[in-house]
Parts: structure tokens; C-alpha cells; sequence
């Protein structure tokens, strides 16, 4: 690895140090610097050190140009041409143009907090102050950061170069830093294991220095050490990753296979103790309005800052540009994240059956909601649909608006493509969820739900995890339906064989199955796991390509047809990003993943 990478934590507090000084620059002499040994000497320099190594905890709210989970899946479409994300719709991308590139930046991180990890036992300051307790709280959380990383850049790249804890110096020679890819179960293997180490001395809930939860929230617990274990494991177990024939040929020079080819039953038990363990440590419960509106609940899981449903979050974070770049222009938004048909339809209705299976559905003819003509396919919708969901002639009230008005997509509307030459969606819809009402674009986003911290992982998608694990282990456990219909009763709508107006239970394992995915997909709408979701299943190149939405070409009844928006393009090498020509010529031994 080159040395400069490895030092980038070092220079930088050579740069934070010159600040300590009161003299020009050109009076400054080396007593005003510190070395990287005297880092590690001093309380505040070690703690600003552990700050920097959280920082690579990534905002994950630029869908555009930042990540590309959203609208690079069948769930969402960022309606603008000039951002990274369209070239990646329509297959501009390889290991030359490398689209949000992040195996460099992540392995940052890692070198990072190995850095920590090694030298903060040297700090005879905080040793004396707090004792070898706060030094080894430190470290376990450097240590779940690093796992962390880890984790990161297997789901987006598959295995990865695990790195030694030995630190390699700076004049080590070049072969000495050639090492090759991993097999994707011993990188799950190691990365659990420096998260079990983390959690067996991370504390329940935040606290440092005796300062209270509340000052400390998004630093390391114990419930996010063991909320990232769950969701690696449960990747680990599916389809993918786990007897996954087609990928037979993806080894590294000397012939290791790099993606198991037997399949393992145990591995969706180890998926799903990993997610019970977060379950039974019962320091979280699934957000509920103190009103009991199940809307304002499906709102509230996210915008309500450190509610109990939220296990890992990154406090500072640019979602108020989420919030403008989501709200039509009615309300001085951009009009520019959409939802398409195809998540439009994955909604429940009312009575908690699908749009295929309810007698409550349809396509033909409107309802008048308090004098606005609302298509009847919007009618009767579950509750998380109406909080997820801007549709056309929908109520909003948002931004710089005065009053609640209805939102219209038609083409000479004012939200429509007539009205601006780039900001509107191309699906007739806009996303609602985890849109901060009262962001206002002029203000620069200021007002409510500004400061709310961005959710990475939260009790319901754990809930979520644990049924999906056990169906596959062990069909008919009576764990599965318990918590899908948590959530499910959470939701407002009947659940499966249980409470007022139960609908019938899946019959076997595969009909659970197919529930559990539906669950997940309404459930976890929009927060960055869809993506994932369909390539792990291996059922994106079914959901991908075409895209639709209602004809945004046309006014009145001439809107409501179901037209292809978008095209999401799918390249026989999109389960995992390409890594960039640059770390390969880098790394010698690694090998390209497949289809690039």
C-alpha cells in the first residue's frame, strides 16, 4: 500500500497542531508541531485521532452523486442527467471510469483506526485519568469502525484484501505490500470476529468521559457492533454469496475460489442468532407516534431524532439537501427523487393484501378526497404508502408553503415538465419518506428535522433480518410470523394469522418467503437497501431495466397511464462494482471482479 496513504491521519494532525500556535507562518518553528508519537501521548490528541477515524463513516443522503443505492435499483430514479448516478443508469462505467469509487477511501479508514488500534495503549494520560477502561472503550470502538469499513467495501466490491495488524512501514519493499483477495467467507469469518471483540467491550449505550447519552449519540455500542454483524451474515447466507455456481470462475492467480460453491444451510442460523442477539439485548423497540397514527409513525421512524428504533446513525449529515432535492417545486424543491410505478405498486392496500390480491384495488375512475379528484389507484393504500409517497393531486405541505395544497405531475402542471427544463420527476412521483416537512430551500434548510442524524440501521430492518434468516433454517418456526406481524400491526394493516381480521398464514416455506421480501421492500423503502437486496436474492436482471411511471406527457385522465420512465441498465457485471485500473496496477495480485 503506498505510505502516504498510510500516514494520511498522521498529516493530518501535523496540520491540526499548526493551528495551536499564535504566530505567522513564517514564524513558525518545529516546537509549534507535534510528532505522531506525541498523538498518543496526549488525551485530546488521541481523542481528536478516534474522531477522524469515525469520520469515514460515510453520508449516504447524496443519492445523486454520492451513492448510488436508491436510484440505481427498481425502487427510485434521480431525474437529472448531469449527475454521477445517470451515467451509471446507462452503463458508462468500468475499471477506467470507475463510478463511486470507494475501495481507496475505505481502506483509509481501515489503515486508520489499525493505526489506533496499535498505539493508543501508549497514552499514559488517559491511563491515569479514566484507567485502562476508556483506553480499551476506545479501542473497541476503532475496532467496530474498522470492521465496519470492512464491511462496506464487501458489499459493494465482494472480497476483499484483508490487511494485517502488523503495520507495514513506509520503506517496506513493493512485494511486501502486494497481497491478494480474500475468499469471501474468510473475510465474513474475520470481519465477525473483530466485531464479537468490539461488542464484548463496547458499552450498552453511548457514554464517554462521563458525558451523558445525549452528547455521545453515533459513537460505538454494543447494538451496532452487533447490527452490522447481523446484516453481514444475513448477506453471507443468501444467494449470492453462498453456493453461488455461477460464479465458479471468479478466483484469484492461483486457483481460490473467491465465492463458495456448496451451499450451507448453518449460515442462515448464523444469520439468524447474529440478529436475535440484537434483539435480546432489549435496548430498542419499534418506533410508535404517541398519537398511534400509523402515517405520522411511518414518518417518525426516521424523523424523529434518536428515537428507540435507531441502533446506528450518522449524526452529521447533508439530508436537508435530501429534503429540497425530494419537495415538487410548489414547495421550492427541485422535484427531483422519484419513486417508480414498480415501488408505487410493492405498497400493501389497506386490508394488508397486495394490489394483485385485493379486492380493494384499482385502476379505473377517481374518488373525490374533499374536493380534489384522486385516482382511485392511489385509494385505499396502506398506511407507509401515504407516508412514502408524493402522488399526483396527493396533499403536501412542505418547504416554503403556506398552506397544504394538492401536488400535480400533469405536464402543464405546476410541478409538470412544462414548467422547468430539467427539475421534475420522470415517473409522475415524488419520495415522501424521510422528507423533513418544514426544510425550506430558501432558508438554506433550516426548521424542523434539520439536525435529525441519518439512519444506517435500525430495530425494524433487524426484525426483518432474523425472519428471513430463520424461513430459511428452519420453516414454520413460529418466530417468523411473530415478528413479520410486529411490524406488520406496527404498519396499521391486518397481519397473517393473528389480531383483529388476521389474514391466512403463508403455507410453507417458499409463500413465507415471498411475504418476508414484500415486507422488506415496503418496509425498508428508500433507506439504501434495495439494492443489496436484489443482487444478494440474484433477481436483478429480472427487476431491472425498464422502469415505469404514470405518462407525465399528458394532462387530465391522459396522465393515468402506466408508461415506461426510466431504464435502469443491468451489465452481466453489476453484482459488484469494478474495481479501479488504478489499485489494480497497485495490487498486482488481485484479480478484477467479474464482468469488468
Amino acid at each position: 500500500m503506498n505510505k502516504n496513504l498510510i500516514y494520511r491521519s498522521v498529516l493530518l494532525f501535523v496540520m491540526i497542531s499548526c493551528s495551536f500556535a499564535c504566530k505567522k507562518y513564517l514564524d513558525q518553528v518545529p516546537d509549534d508541531r507535534i510528532t505522531i508519537e506525541e498523538v498518543f501521548h496526549k488525551k485530546a490528541t488521541s481523542e481528536q485521532y478516534l474522531a477522524n477515524v469515525y469520520s469515514y463513516v460515510d453520508d449516504e443522503s447524496n443519492q445523486w452523486d454520492g451513492w448510488p443505492w436508491l436510484a440505481n435499483s427498481d425502487e427510485g430514479d434521480i431525474t437529472w442527467s448531469k449527475y454521477t448516478i445517470y451515467d451509471l443508469n446507462i452503463g458508462n462505467i468500468s475499471a477506467g471510469n470507475n463510478l463511486f469509487e470507494k475501495w481507496g477511501y475505505y481502506y483509509n479508514g481501515i489503515r486508520s483506526a489499525g493505526y489506533f488500534i496499535a498505539h493508543i495503549d501508549e497514552n499514559e494520560e488517559i491511563r491515569s485519568l479514566n484507567g485502562q477502561q476508556l483506553i480499551d472503550q476506545y479501542k473497541a470502538e476503532a475496532r467496530c469502525l474498522r470492521a465496519y469499513y470492512y464491511f462496506m467495501l464487501m458489499r459493494q466490491y465482494g472480497p476483499v484484501v484483508l490487511v494485517s495488524d502488523t503495520l507495514t512501514p513506509p520503506d517496506a519493499p513493493a512485494a511486501d505490500m502486494q497481497l491478494p483477495r480474500s475468499p469471501f467467507d474468510n473475510c465474513v469469518d474475520f470481519v465477525v470476529t473483530e466485531l464479537d471483540k468490539a461488542a464484548a467491550v463496547l458499552p450498552l449505550t453511548p457514554v464517554s468521559n462521563g458525558l451523558s447519552a445525549d452528547r455521545e449519540y453515533g459513537r460505538a455500542t454494543k447494538g451496532m457492533a452487533l447490527a452490522i454483524k447481523a446484516r453481514l451474515l444475513l448477506y453471507a447466507a443468501s444467494p449470492l454469496y453462498n453456493g453461488n455456481t455461477d460464479m465458479a470462475g471468479f478466483r484469484n492467480a492461483d486457483g481460490t475460489v473467491l465465492i463458495s460453491q456448496t451451499y450451507n444451510q448453518e449460515k442462515w442460523k448464523r444469520a439468524a442468532d447474529a440478529a436475535k442477539a440484537v434483539i435480546d439485548l432489549n435496548l430498542y423497540s419499534l418506533y410508535k407516534d404517541p398519537g398511534g397514527d400509523p402515517v405520522k409513525t411511518a414518518q417518525g421512524i426516521l424523523l424523529e431524532p434518536w428515537n428507540n428504533e435507531q441502533i446506528f446513525v450518522r449524526k452529521n449529515n447533508s439530508l436537508w439537501d435530501w429534503d429540497v432535492n425530494a419537495m415538487p417545486r410548489q414547495a421550492g424543491g427541485w422535484c427531483g427523487i422519484a419513486a417508480t410505478q414498480e415501488q408505487v405498486d410493492a405498497y400493501f392496500m389497506k386490508d394488508g393484501r397486495s394490489i394483485r390480491e385485493s379486492s380493494l384495488y384499482s385502476e379505473t375512475g377517481f374518488t373525490d378526497v374533499n374536493g380534489v379528484q384522486v385516482f382511485n389507484m392511489y385509494m385505499n393504500r396502506e398506511p407507509r404508502f401515504y407516508a412514502a409517497i408524493t402522488y399526483n393531486n396527493s396533499i403536501f405541505q412542505g418547504g416554503n408553503m403556506s398552506a397544504q395544497a394538492p401536488v400535480s405531475f400533469f405536464v402543464s402542471g405546476p410541478n409538470g415538465k412544462n414548467g422547468h427544463p430539467t427539475d421534475w420527476s420522470k415517473t409522475g412521483y415524488l419520495i415522501r419518506k424521510n422528507v423533513g416537512p418544514q426544510t425550506n430551500a430558501g432558508s438554506g434548510g433550516n426548521g424542523q428535522h434539520q439536525n435529525r442524524p441519518l439512519v444506517l440501521f435500525r430495530l425494524g430492518e433487524i426484525y426483518l433480518n432474523y425472519a428471513e434468516a430463520l424461513n430459511e433454517y428452519a420453516p414454520g418456526n413460529a418466530d417468523i410470523l411473530k415478528y413479520l406481524n410486529l411490524l406488520r400491526e406496527r404498519a396499521g394493516i391486518p397481519q397473517y394469522g393473528a389480531g383483529n381480521n388476521p389474514l391466512p398464514a403463508p403455507a410453507g416455506q417458499s409463500e413465507m418467503r415471498n411475504k418476508i421480501r414484500a415486507e422488506r421492500r415496503v418496509e425498508l423503502a428508500f433507506e439504501y437497501h434495495r439494492w443489496f437486496d436484489i443482487r444478494r436474492w440474484k433477481i436483478a436482471p429480472q427487476v431491472m431495466g425498464d422502469l415505469h411511471g404514470m405518462n407525465i406527457n399528458q394532462n387530465g385522465n391522459s396522465f393515468y397511464q402506466r408508461i415506461v420512465a426510466v431504464k435502469h441498465l443491468w451489465l452481466p457485471g453489476s453484482y459488484w462494482f469494478p474495481i479501479s485500473q488504478y489499485e489494480m496496477d497497485r495490487g498486482r495480485l488481485m484479480v478484477q471482479n467479474p464482468g469488468w
